[in-house]
């Protein structure tokens, strides 16, 4: 599912914090969104997410508690693996990462291009909970997340006929973190865009702002504008039910049109195949 964008137009009803966001009927901005949905890399440990954590730590065995039934990391509970006492951090096969963000990040910039947006709101996709720092890969993932986007803008943005600009809604939540100088993803990608001096045809902002309030807002101004998701491992849009708490893809499914979009349960064109094509 790593290499499987999902595309619908998707209207935004309210704010992150659940204001309801006002507007008339016959107003257009709506439905110049697009819902971008993309399975990320996942770090977090937990049972689903057991082929990430074998394909791409190479030390895992050091890392986490051996299950010796299967010769995977063995559970806590029913969902997260169990930490080895004292073990080590993990160490990540380093090409093979930055190899397949820089894939992931090609085909959704052109999966947009080809939808006809021309302002992409990208977020930190694998960059929370989901990097790793328990492990203490967290830093490594989001440096080379934006390593990876940086280089493709560079040497394919001037081959995208719609895309306009990119902007990165990387709001800084953790200002405890912050104070301790601690590199939160804003901090990762502004460092690796301005240091070399980025110098791709498409121009890039880095915003310490949530992607709704800007998305909605490039809306209102008359452009067609694509949000990321941050799919889970599954690829089922917005588990609030299961994960038992709101991360920024539960988040969109209760304040977006997203689960009568894109849930295969309620919409039955996700899981027709006519829908999807190779790019």
């Amino acid at each position: 599912m790593k290499f499987v964008v999902r595309i619908s137009t998707c209207p935004i009803l309210m704010e992150f914090d659940a204001k309801v966001i006002s507007r008339n009927l016959e107003e257009d901005w709506p439905n110049r969104i697009k819902l971008v949905s993309v399975t990320g890399i996942d770090f977090a440990g937990r049972k689903h997410d057991v082929a990430d954590i074998l394909y791409y730590v190479t030390n895992w065995k050091n890392v986490f508690e051996i299950d010796p039934t299967k010769d995977e990391p063995a559970l806590l509970n029913a969902r997260d693996f169990r930490l080895k006492k004292a073990g080590e951090k993990g160490e990540l096969r380093e090409s093979r990462i930055l190899e397949d963000l820089t894939h992931m990040a090609r085909l959704r910039l052109q999966a947009c291009d080809e939808e006809g947006v021309e302002i992409v709101v990208e977020t930190g996709i694998g960059l929370g909970v989901f990097a790793g720092e328990h492990i203490g890969v967290d830093e490594k993932v989001r440096t080379t997340s934006a390593i990876a986007i940086r280089a493709v803008l560079e040497q394919h943005g001037s081959t995208y006929k719609n895309i306009r600009a990119v902007v990165f809604a990387l709001p800084i939540i953790d200002t405890e973190k912050t104070n301790r100088r601690a590199r939160d993803s804003f901090s990762v990608f502004a460092e690796n865009f301005q240091e070399p001096p980025y110098n791709g045809p498409i121009p890039v902002l880095i915003a310490d702002q949530d992607m709704h309030r800007l998305t909605v807002a490039i809306a209102r101004r008359g452009f067609k504008v694509s949000e990321l998701n941050p799919a889970d491992s599954h690829g089922v849009f917005g588990e609030y039910w299961q994960n038992q708490g709101p991360a920024v893809e539960e988040k969109l499914a209760l304040t977006t049109v997203g689960l009568l979009v894109q849930h295969h349960l309620i919409n039955p064109h996700v899981l027709d195949t006519n829908n999807y094509y190779f790019i």
